[in-house]
């Protein structure tokens, strides 16, 4: 009994080609999907330096129910205000955890709107913060590290700008703090004291005429 070969049979060639058509699309369709696993691309971040730059009040919280205490807290921080300054290269110069010196830090984007600031680099790396919120006034970031933010929480930045510098203390001035008067006796003069050669005795006196 013959059986029939796609070569020989017309309707094999039919079936053939959308079953082709049919795989190619699935593989474009497969690479497709791999690419979008990437993770969302670099944007422009939503604030700028000159927006961060101030002084500012600085607490932190762990759970979210505390923010609001915490940004009174922050708020009563501004006697003693951490600065935010702009760096040479377009960044913010603040802290990164661990690191007892400021650095210049850049702000990076992702598509969707997220704002981080951290080193050079791609953003959301462990040493980046995100910016939760910032209105102009209260600025929140948030470790992307969670064994960094388990450490030392959310920080809330209330900022400063118009508060009163804290008063310095008068001091009294008591009589031991009177400045000494023009008539000083010499021996407290600074610098050598030159006195006359003294007399010889031997001399005779001067004789009356």
């Amino acid at each position: 009994m013959r059986t029939l070969s796609s070569a020989t049979n017309p309707f094999a060639r039919i079936y053939w080609v959308p079953a082709a058509a049919l795989l190619i699309a699935s593989c474009s369709g497969t690479s497709f999907n791999m690419s979008s696993l990437t993770g969302p691309a670099a944007a422009p971040p939503a604030y700028n330096a000159d927006q961060l730059v101030g002084r500012y009040g600085l607490a932190a919280y762990q759970r979210d129910e505390d923010r609001t205490r915490t940004e009174a807290e922050a708020r009563s921080q501004c006697r003693q205000p951490y600065e935010i300054a702009k760096g040479p290269g377009g960044g913010v110069v603040m802290h990164l955890a661990d690191q007892s010196q400021p650095q210049e830090l850049q702000l990076k984007g992702l598509a969707g709107g997220k704002t981080f600031i951290g080193p050079e680099g791609e953003a959301g790396g462990d040493q980046d913060r995100e910016v939760v919120s910032f209105d102009g006034r209260i600025l929140v970031l948030r470790w992307v590290s969670t064994e960094i933010a388990a450490r030392y929480g959310t920080a809330v930045y209330v900022r400063c700008d118009g508060t009163p510098p804290a008063k310095k203390k008068s001091v009294k001035k008591t009589a031991s703090t009177k400045a000494p008067s023009k008539a000083a006796p010499k021996a407290q003069q600074k610098g050598p004291v030159f006195m006359a050669p003294p007399q010889e005795d031997d001399d005779p006196p001067p004789q009356n005429n």
